[in-house]
């Protein structure tokens, strides 16, 4: 190396990390004494202050002040802190709705008691009304026990399953049950409401509003069941027959009696035998099966004046029982009954003012009591 070159050392070598580092070291030194005469200055302009306001009003009102002051403080800190939640919960709220907004695509709960719409809107059934039921018909039932069960007339379930004839139905059939007192109707080519509801007698208003045909026209399409609720529906009530068949000949060879005469039915009796009225008067809802009061063979059925359909049977020792007011009647003149049996049901025809039975007797030509024989 000659005399003229300078030395070169690496550590002389500028650094720029070493530089930041350097700067920074200087700038808190600097931040340090500026807080430290930040900080004197602060302890003069207090103590001066207090010396000035202790000239003024002396050291007992300094001191009254400075409490006043602490006491103003502690009472705002309840009121400090709920207008920080309310704060908060706003920033909340307006956090959120941005959030909302700016992501659509995620659920959002819906509000409580709110309606959400739905693609496929559902009409509410009519209140009052079932489902169309599909049942089975196992030993012991008829029309008229079902109709009972299930509240609603026997022509009702008839029509719907297409019967004319009560005595028809065979055990392991299967029926439809209607959901209300009215028609179960499958619209056929050519048929409108309008024709649809003379036919049964019911304003288009009816058919249309409960098979929901005003929103839904295709519920009033060929091939559909609807339901016509309140229809007028034909009776299954026999053909009205001549006197000569309503009374059969004596019969001579009636059972013997098993003992007093059984109610026809576990109802309540409304009117009394008495002089006025010829019989007792049992109210049951409308299609509970009438037992036979004992053995015998019937000798009447058909329709009269006041008592409608009607049913009766003849007994050993000159006794005859009748039925009246009954909506469907199962023997024939000539059948033997036992003592139960059920030979017709609770109805409305003839002369009545609600659904019963006139259970009335005769020993001979005289009307006795049914309830003392």
């Amino acid at each position: 190396m000659g005399l003229g070159q300078a030395a070169r050392r690496t550590q002389a070598t500028p650094s720029p990390k070493r530089n930041l580092q350097r700067r920074l070291r200087l700038l808190s030194e600097r931040s340090a004494a500026l807080g430290g005469r930040s900080r004197q200055l602060g302890f003069s302009f207090a103590e001066g202050a207090a010396s000035y306001l202790a000239g003024l009003v002396g050291m007992r009102g300094l001191r009254l002040a400075l409490n006043t002051s602490v006491a103003v403080l502690v009472l705002s800190l309840p009121f400090a802190a709920t207008a920080a939640s309310r704060a908060s919960s706003t920033v909340g709220t307006i956090v959120a709705t941005a959030v909302t907004a700016a992501d659509a695509s995620r659920a959002q709960p819906a509000a409580r008691g709110s309606i959400a719409a739905s693609r496929n809107p559902v009409t509410v059934a009519a209140e009052g009304a079932h489902p169309i039921q599909e049942v089975t018909i196992h030993e012991g039932d008829t029309l008229a026990t079902m109709a009972n069960f299930y509240d609603v007339s026997i022509e009702s379930i008839a029509f719907a399953n297409g019967i004319s004839d009560a005595q028809s139905i065979q055990f392991g059939q299967t029926l439809k049950i209607p959901p209300a007192e009215g028609a179960l109707y499958t619209v056929k080519d050519g048929d409108t409401v309008e024709t649809v509801a003379a036919r049964f007698k019911v304003d288009p208003s009816v058919i249309m509003s409960y098979n929901r045909v005003y929103f839904e026209p295709e519920h009033f399409a060929p091939g559909q069941l609807i339901f016509v609720r309140g229809a007028e529906l034909p009776s299954l009530q026999p053909q009205r027959v001549t006197s000569a068949v309503l009374r059969g000949p004596s019969f001579a060879g009636a059972p013997a009696r098993t003992g007093r005469l059984a109610w026809p039915v576990a109802g309540v009796i409304t009117q009394y035998f008495w002089a006025g009225h010829t019989g007792v008067d049992i109210a049951a809802p409308y299609g509970t099966g009438l037992g036979a009061d004992d053995d015998g063979v019937v000798t009447a059925t058909g329709w009269v004046a006041v008592g409608g359909l009607h049913v009766c049977i003849q007994h050993a020792g000159g006794l005859e029982s009748c039925y009246y007011h009954t909506s469907y009647v199962y023997v024939g003149v000539g059948d033997k009954v036992s003592r139960g049996q059920i030979v017709a049901t609770i109805g409305l025809t003839g002369v009545t003012t609600g659904p019963h039975v006139h259970w009335e007797c005769k020993l001979g030509n005289q009307f006795v009591s049914c309830l003392s024989q």
